[in-house]
């Protein structure tokens, strides 16, 4: 072959090799797709975009777990560690706070439905990890009695509770209603609507103890002499408290938590405790 025909033949392949390189680049290359975009949407579906955005944070709570969260019925004020927590984590994010009164029996739809987290004395519990996120843990403690102080040693175990004629009360819905279903059958569960009475129903002698968390114990003996909290330092089992927030928000959940984390350092929550606990 002489040289004029192969640089014939060469220029009439050419346009095919080149066609070819440009496939194999395009095959090398991943397909391309627009992050930054992905990223803006997600970042704007966040609570932590939309409460800035509508300027109000809103936050179910039932207003009857002292020392956690109270609405008093006659001035309609909102008091209680976790509302003083809400108040700090609104400013935190320049927002006023709402807050909207719910029931144990009907927190999670409430939550889910009308608010972007939930506060007050909230335990964390796999049944509601399967429906929302929680924040990182608030307090770590567990259930344990409170009685008339002179039944202290009458009703110091389950087993002792959990005995025929021991009326032992529970507020409906919520951790402590399960855990005397789960424990005391044997024993007379008595399921009182007003968990802002609850503790008067013993003082009165129409229940005889209470199992609930050992925080409220301690604040409950501590505003009625009468009663004491049995082995508050030794409850009967473990658990936590925390704040609810939606199921699938990283960006709201990991900014609750960084915040939280810097309350517990900079004094905030120990200052939002102390009027409770001492």
């Amino acid at each position: 072959m002489t040289v004029s025909s192969k640089k014939t033949l060469f220029v009439r392949r050419l346009p095919m090799l080149v066609l070819g390189a440009a496939l194999f680049l395009s095959g090398c290359s991943a397909p391309t797709t627009d992050s930054s975009a992905e990223e803006s949407s997600s970042s704007a579906d966040s609570r932590l975009a939309t409460v800035g955005n509508s300027g109000t944070l809103k936050v179910c709570t039932t207003g009857d777990y002292r020392p956690f969260t109270y609405l008093d019925p006659e001035s309609g004020e909102w008091t209680g560690i976790d509302i003083d927590m809400a108040n700090s984590l609104a400013a935190s994010m320049d927002v006023e706070p709402e807050f909207i009164q719910t029931t144990w029996k009907d927190l999670m739809p409430d939550f889910k439905s009308k608010c972007d987290m939930a506060v007050g004395g909230v335990s964390i519990s796999l049944e509601r990890a399967k429906e929302a996120y929680f924040s990182d843990a608030t307090l770590d403690e567990g259930k344990t009695p409170i009685t008339l102080c002179e039944n202290v040693d009458k009703y110091d175990t389950i087993k002792e509770i959990n005995k025929p004629g021991v009326r032992s009360i529970t507020p409906i819905g919520g951790t402590n209603e399960k855990f005397a279903d789960a424990n005391y059958p044997n024993g007379d569960i008595i399921r009182f609507e007003d968990n802002n009475k609850i503790f008067d129903e013993i003082i009165a002698g129409r229940a005889d103890v209470m199992t609930t968390d050992a925080s409220e114990t301690r604040w409950v003996a501590n505003e009625h002499p009468e009663l004491c909290a049995v082995h508050p330092d030794k409850p009967f089992n473990f658990s936590q408290k925390a704040y609810l927030l939606p199921l699938g928000d990283d960006e709201f959940q990991e900014y609750v938590n960084q915040w939280l984390n810097i309350s517990k350092h900079d004094g905030t929550l120990a200052a939002a405790e102390k009027p409770w606990f001492g």
